[in-house]
C-alpha cells in the first residue's frame, strides 16, 4: 500500500471561500493538486494546509476533483487554527487578533489536515491529542509567561487506525505542525515547532500518561522542521529520525539542486520556499514492523512537463511510501 502526505495549500484568506473556490472549479491551483494527487495514486494520504468546515464540504469537495479510484473514507478533524482564546497571546493591546488564538488562524479552522484513504478508517479506535497542553509535555521548551490553558498542538495530533484487508489496523500518528519562524526573540513559534515533533518522541518513548499506539504505524505529516537546515531547533527532529521504532526510508526527488549554504540533500527537500530554498519539512516514517518497498518525493527534472503542475499546485510536493504489510 501506498502512504503519503502533501500540503496542497487549499486554504484561503476567509471561511468558505476555498469551498466556493473548489465548487466554482476555476482556481488552477486547486485543478493542479487535484492532478497531483491523481498522479501520485496513493491509497491513504494525508492532507495539510486545507481549510475545515463543519460538515467536511471542502474536503469533500476536493476528493471528487481526484479521477481515478475513489477515496470513500474521509476525515477532517477541527484543527486549533484560529480558535479564540479571549486571551492577548502577542501582548500588543488587542484582542481577537490571529495570534490570539489557540494557534494562527485568520479564521476557526484555516489550515487544517485531513485523511483521505482507499480503506475504511476505525473511527471507534481514533485518538485526537489536540487538546494536549503545552505545559504538560516533559521537558517542554515553552517560553516563560505562556498560559496554563495554551495547547500544544497547531493544527493536530491525531491517531488514525486504518483497517486493513486481514481485519488488522495501521495506525497513522498524523501531525502539521506551526512554521518555525514569525515571532520575535523568544522564538515562540520556533520552540512551539519543535514541541510539536517532541509529542512524538515522548508518546512513543512512554513518557506520556497516554498509551504509545499499538504497531505497525507510520508517523507522517508536515513537521515544519528540517534536521539539517532553516530556522528550527532540530534536535527534535533528529532524535526521532533515530528513534529505534521508526524507520526513515528517506524518500528522494529526482530533482536535486542545491542550495547555497545548506548543509543537507537537497534531494530529500520536501517543498522550496522563495527567501529560503529548499527544506525537509514532510515525512513519513513506517514503523520498524513495516516492510518499505519503495519511496520518493514527487519532484521531477524541471523539463519533465508535470514539474509544471506540480508548481502550479504549491510550494510542496508530495512524499510518498510503499509498504509490504506483515
Amino acid at each position: 500500500m501506498r502512504l503519503a502526505t502533501y500540503n496542497a495549500e487549499l486554504t484561503a484568506q476567509g471561511p468558505g471561500l476555498a469551498l466556493q473556490a473548489l465548487m466554482r472549479g476555476s482556481d488552477p491551483s486547486q485543478l493542479a493538486a487535484a492532478q497531483v494527487l491523481t498522479t501520485l495514486n496513493a491509497d491513504v494520504i494525508l492532507l495539510t494546509g486545507i481549510d475545515f468546515d463543519l460538515r467536511g464540504q471542502t474536503l469533500a469537495s476536493f476528493a471528487a476533483k481526484i479521477t481515478g479510484p475513489p477515496y470513500p473514507y474521509l476525515l477532517a478533524l477541527r484543527p486549533n487554527t484560529g480558535v479564540a482564546t479571549g486571551l492577548d497571546l502577542d501582548g500588543n493591546g488587542r484582542f481577537g487578533e490571529p495570534r490570539d488564538a489557540m494557534a494562527y488562524g485568520r479564521f476557526a479552522g484555516q489550515a487544517g489536515m485531513a485523511v483521505l484513504s482507499r480503506l475504511p478508517i476505525d473511527t471507534a479506535q481514533l485518538r485526537d491529542f489536540s487538546g494536549f497542553l503545552w505545559q504538560d509535555l516533559p521537558h517542554n521548551l515553552a517560553p516563560v509567561g505562556t498560559p496554563a490553558m495554551q495547547r500544544l498542538s497547531t493544527s493536530g495530533h491525531y491517531e488514525v487506525p486504518i483497517i486493513l484487508p486481514d481485519g488488522r489496523r495501521l495506525r497513522l500518528l498524523a501531525y502539521y505542525a506551526t512554521p518555525p519562524v514569525f515571532d520575535g526573540p523568544e522564538d515562540r513559534n520556533g520552540r512551539r515547532n519543535h514541541d510539536e515533533t517532541a509529542f512524538w518522541l515522548r508518546l512513543l518513548t512512554g513518557q506520556l500518561p497516554i498509551p504509545p499506539p499499538e504497531p505497525p504505524f507510520a508517523l507522517l505529516g508536515q513537521s515544519n522542521l528540517d534536521p539539517v537546515d532553516g530556522e528550527g531547533l532540530p534536535d527534535a527532529m533528529q532524535a526521532l529520525l533515530r528513534l529505534p521504532l521508526l524507520q526513515d526510508p528517506e524518500p528522494r526527488g529526482q530533482n536535486a539542486s542545491p542550495d547555497m549554504g545548506h548543509l543537507g540533500d537537497s534531494a530529500l527537500d520536501t517543498a522550496l520556499y522563495p527567501n529560503t530554498g529548499g527544506l525537509r519539512v514532510e515525512v513519513v516514517l513506517p514503523s520498524r514492523e513495516l516492510t518499505v518497498t519503495a519511496a520518493g518525493v514527487m519532484r521531477p527534472l524541471p523539463d519533465d512537463p508535470f514539474a509544471a503542475v506540480l508548481t502550479q499546485a504549491s510550494r510542496h510536493w508530495p512524499v510518498w511510501v510503499d509498504l509490504m504489510l506483515p
